[in-house]
């Protein structure tokens, strides 16, 4: 799975979690659910994102670090 997939991924499940625990456990849950979606409007409008930047550190490294290696072997010739 890609990096913007797994974002995705965890921002809708986010969400439907948070409505859930909204409807059955508190209100007080929705305002979750607001900060996913403020968050995600942050992310579209300065491309940035903290999610991207947490993955990247654990999950992604590997993919990361041997592709920016790649880049940096092609750079040298």
């Amino acid at each position: 799975m890609t990096l913007e997939r797994t974002i995705r991924a965890i921002a809708g499940t986010f969400v439907l979690i948070s409505v859930a625990l909204g409807y059955f456990v508190s209100p007080y849950w929705f305002l979750f659910t607001a900060f996913v979606g403020a968050n995600l409007l942050q992310s579209s409008l300065t491309k940035w994102c903290l999610m991207e930047d947490i993955l990247k550190k654990t999950v992604f490294a590997k993919e990361y670090s041997s592709s920016s290696k790649a880049a940096a072997d092609t750079a040298r010739g």
